[in-house]
């Protein structure tokens, strides 16, 4: 189903007038020879790391900066870096707009309106992916559905109901290597949250969506399913609860016809007690790294977490991090913390899209 094209603001209004709206991977590239390397200013430093274990050293090393890159928005999230603009993209989810950052060129408005494209006043998108053709995915409040992007400024809808109810408000969502598309669908893009009498699911769930389009609930007991991430191999599925009574990481095991096996959903991390602390934030969006380590936002800031659920410290920028994701060739993590686009250089690798 095709919809009303969204106006794409590339990075300046001049390249706009000439060239029209282009999608993430078309923009041809500017490629520098090896001895002319673009040269970064130097970035605020903001915020701290946590170290609860002499292990975070072997993931980000002693000294390590935060660095404040942009400010100004409502509510930053969905990061995604889309390497042929060597650039991040993500949602300010109150302004209905998708930016872009890079260093030469700061922040710009990339997409407007990004999540919400009726008559209605409501919400942008949130969750921003890229699918295998490199084309941006979006996790649309506002229009309560997946949509995807496509290079005359239009969106292709992948999903918008199950059953023939409209979905709640899509989140955010993550691509398993055979094409299928898994997303979170809690209440947060209505107004009145549970309440709201637009509410057509009565449950707030977690749903798969194939190559051919079909919608499957997975999971429909969590109270609010947010962030959501594959281990390395993909045999395990991570989603983090934003729920301020139970602020949970979950963790199930992935059934080879890409279900999801509900016995073997567990806890893989409480963060109540970060939260009884006093730490801002909830568990919300949530990577991966190549070794398996969780790198997901929650009380406090982004909580590093081995495989087995050891909590090794936290990144914090003393703001509350809505979601983080790697780019830079995968090393470096950009953090939207609230109000503001942060990043960090590491020692790992990320799993994901757009390296």
């Amino acid at each position: 189903m095709k919809h009303t094209p969204a106006r794409i603001l590339p990075l300046s209004l001049c390249a706009l007038m000439l060239a029209g709206a282009v999608q993430a991977d078309d923009r041809p590239v500017v490629r520098r020879s090896p001895a002319e390397p673009p040269k970064e200013p130097v970035f605020p430093a903001i915020g701290s790391v946590i170290r609860l274990d002499p292990a975070l050293d072997k993931l980000i090393a002693p000294g390590a900066r935060i660095e404040k890159l942009a400010e100004g928005f409502d509510w930053a999230e969905g990061p995604v870096w889309v390497w042929r603009r060597h650039s991040i993209l993500f949602s300010d989810v109150p302004q209905n707009k998708v930016w872009e950052w890079d260093f030469r060129h700061d922040k710009t408005v990339y997409l407007e309106p990004s999540g919400n494209t009726g008559p209605k006043p409501g919400q942008g998108s949130n969750g921003l992916t890229l699918d295998s053709q490199g084309r941006l995915v979006l996790a649309q409040h506002g229009d309560r559905r997946i949509a995807r992007l496509e290079k005359d400024g239009s969106f292709t809808t992948i999903a918008q109901y199950y059953k023939w109810n409209r979905f709640n408000s899509p989140n955010d969502l993550v691509y398993h290597s055979n094409g299928d598309l898994y997303f979170t669908d809690p209440p947060y893009g209505l107004q009145g949250g549970n309440n709201s009498p637009d509410k057509e699911i009565p449950y707030n769930g977690v749903y798969r969506v194939d190559t051919k389009g079909e919608v499957t609930l997975l999971d429909g007991e969590l109270t609010f399913p947010n962030g959501i991430a594959f281990s390395p191999d993909e045999k395990t599925l991570y989603v983090a609860i934003s729920d301020s009574a139970r602020p949970q990481i979950v963790a199930y095991d992935v059934k080879q016809d890409g279900t999801l096996n509900l016995k073997t959903r567990r806890v893989f991390f409480d963060a109540k007690p970060l939260k009884d602390a006093g730490g801002k934030g909830s568990p919300d969006g949530l990577k991966v790294d190549v070794h398996g380590n969780v790198w997901s936002t929650g009380p406090g800031g982004v909580l590093v977490i081995t495989p087995d659920g050891r909590h090794l410290g936290t990144i914090s920028t003393g703001e509350a991090i809505a979601n983080c994701g790697w780019g830079h060739g995968g090393s470096v993590l950009y953090l939207t913390s609230d109000m503001y686009l942060c990043r960090i250089e590491t020692l790992t690798m990320g799993v994901g899209p757009g390296f």
